[in-house]
């Protein structure tokens, strides 16, 4: 089968497509021909060499997929049967055109959703869900802060947030990603790149602060997080594109608000906790994506590229201007 792959660690120069084994599934495995894939930042991250893949996890980029079922392994309980339509959350694999993966990560394809759309699901969407429900505990009435409210895990947790009836707020780099965040639910979004968003935030919510703050950024935003941080909000990191250096007394302000912070990454989760959460999501989440109205939910596709243009693929997303994920096709 034809993958991504790069031989050692750096720009996207280094990616290209190799022809590599086809896997077989093991028991209780299911071996999924993809269809499509989303780009995320722990892609480019391993690309760098950075971010390792978890061990017994595949070295082939790629966290989500969509596409077919191709084969049934053994011993594997539930629904699924050969040629069926699913979607997919992975620690590794999915820019490949086969992947295995256990078969109560594979979750149904909501009714008019494009194998596309699908695939900008899982790793995003799932993200979003356990941030604000498994972690963050979003009660209804709470101000939600979304840092990089424009990306993939950012537009699902704008209408995540808005359904559990909370008001979101964003932050983002340009006047274009604000307004297509406030369509999609945001309350409020301030540019970081022209004011601060700590003091629009507070002047927002009268003074009162956040509830909950979900923050992909890190290093860079720690003072401004907290000055904005409603007492005994929550704090939880997701990531550090600002940096993992900290200068200053965080300690010290984050006990005068007597806030919580909390980290948390869902690739590394253990194969139970993606289990349980994946069953949480496709039962709580996966039919509002399917039904007309109000609190319909809808995935954000900026483009889509063929999996051969995945060089280009990568160098737009270093670019920070998608607004929502950006997928690869696989050839079928």
């Amino acid at each position: 089968m034809i993958a991504v792959h790069f031989d050692k660690p750096g720009g996207p120069e280094n990616l290209y497509l190799k022809e590599v084994a086809k896997p077989s599934p093991g028991e209780g495995e299911v071996l999924l021909k993809v269809a499509a894939s989303a780009l995320n930042r722990a892609d480019l991250l391993q690309r760098q060499g950075q971010y390792a893949p978890p061990p017994g996890a595949s070295n082939i980029l790629g966290l989500e997929a969509s596409g077919h079922v191709a084969e049934i392994g053994a011993s594997c309980q539930g629904p699924w049967r050969v040629g069926d339509p699913a979607m997919v959350l992975l620690s590794g694999g999915g820019q490949a055109q086969y992947v295995t993966v256990p078969a109560e990560l594979l979750m149904p394809i909501p009714a008019g959703l494009t194998m596309c759309q699908a695939a900008a699901i899982p790793e995003a969407w799932l993200t979003a869900f356990q941030l604000l429900h498994l972690v963050g505990n979003v009660q209804a009435g709470d101000y939600v802060l979304i840092h990089a409210g424009a990306s993939g895990v950012g537009t699902a947790a704008i209408q995540l947030a808005r359904m559990a009836g909370a008001t979101p707020l964003i932050t983002a780099g340009s006047q274009q990603k604000l307004q297509i965040t406030e369509k999609l639910g945001a309350a409020a979004g301030f540019n970081y790149k022209e004011e601060d968003f700590s003091e629009a935030t507070l002047k927002f919510t009268k003074g009162a602060g956040v509830n909950l703050i979900l923050d992909c950024i890190g290093g860079s935003y720690w003072e401004k997080n907290v000055n904005c941080l409603a007492l005994d909000g929550h704090w939880v990191l997701y990531g550090l594109l600002g940096g993992a250096v900290i200068s200053g007394p965080l300690f010290s302000k984050l006990l005068f608000k007597r806030g919580r912070l909390t980290t948390s990454l869902l690739r590394s989760r253990d194969k139970k906790y993606k289990q349980m959460l994946v069953k949480a999501f496709t039962e709580q989440i996966l039919p509002h994506f399917s039904t007309e109205g109000p609190q319909r939910l809808l995935p954000v596709l900026d483009r889509v590229y063929p999996v051969a243009k995945i060089q280009e693929a990568h160098e737009y997303m270093e670019t920070n201007k998608n607004v929502g994920k950006i997928v690869l096709e696989l050839p079928q």
